[in-house]
């Protein structure tokens, strides 16, 4: 494992890279949507020792389980990190409803979880670029090393940020940050979960440990069929990690 020493050495360079962003943003903060979960609270100790007084956690409950609300109020307190609580539930279940009529009634077939859940993920987007516009803020991401080499996040939801500090970082690293940053050790050790509906976790929905995942990225031995797997999510989810593809056509000439 690390020591305190080599883990300090690497928060403070990731401290200085979001400060560097910042500047080159010429903006004036971070805003980070705080979940309950380790990961997110690792990247709101970072916001918070790299601007600790244009820093803020925003909370985006939508119908969420009570406990991720109250972890993630623990977080931003151990972290004495300003936050706001902003509920999305009667947006979430608006729009859902909206658009679930509207599909039914043209006999259209409505995938329920799988569109909540991505709605869910992308309003707190909005949300949270809402809050970056009036502050002028950058709005910055929670994806790890696995997350990011699987796609495990949703497109234009909590795929859709400004920066990204901790996607180097293996899911072992992110809680050794988390311990080295004075985190809750309900935190550091929470079972990692989107959110997204009631019971979901994140290596259940993967089908995939985030040991395995990484110890595939850091080149140790991992079963074979452990290796297709992580490769074949990587490469069907390479649309995510990319530009939106634009049709280029050649030039008319002026009449």
């Amino acid at each position: 494992m690390w020591s305190a020493e080599e883990l300090e050495i690497r928060i403070n360079r990731a401290v200085e890279w979001l400060r560097e962003r910042v500047q080159e943003a010429r903006a004036q903060g971070l805003v980070i949507g705080v979940s309950g979960g380790v990961d997110s609270a690792v990247v709101a100790g970072l916001c918070k020792r790299a601007f600790p007084h244009n820093s803020i956690g925003v909370i985006l409950p939508a119908g969420s389980n009570p406990m991720d609300r109250e972890d993630a109020w623990l977080a931003t307190e151990a972290l004495s990190l300003k936050a706001v609580e902003i509920d999305l539930t009667q947006a979430h279940q608006g729009i859902l409803a909206s658009v679930k009529k509207a599909l039914t009634a043209q006999e259209y077939t409505f995938e329920e979880q799988l569109s909540q859940g991505n709605l869910k993920a992308r309003l707190r987007m909005s949300t949270l670029y809402t809050v970056a516009n009036s502050l002028n803020y950058l709005v910055v991401g929670t994806d790890n090393a696995p997350e990011a080499y699987t796609g495990y996040f949703t497109k234009y939801g909590d795929g859709g940020v400004d920066i990204l500090p901790i996607a180097s970082l293996t899911k072992a690293e992110v809680r050794a940050w988390a311990a080295q940053l004075g985190l809750p050790e309900k935190i550091v050790n929470r079972v990692p979960t989107a959110g997204l509906w009631e019971g979901q976790t994140d290596e259940q929905e993967m089908g995939i440990t985030y040991d395995l995942i990484d110890r595939y990225l850091l080149g140790e031995g991992v079963p074979e069929e452990r290796q297709e797997k992580i490769e074949k999510m990587h490469q069907q989810s390479e649309h995510k990690r990319q530009l939106p593809p634009a049709l280029e056509l050649p030039k008319l000439p002026k009449l």
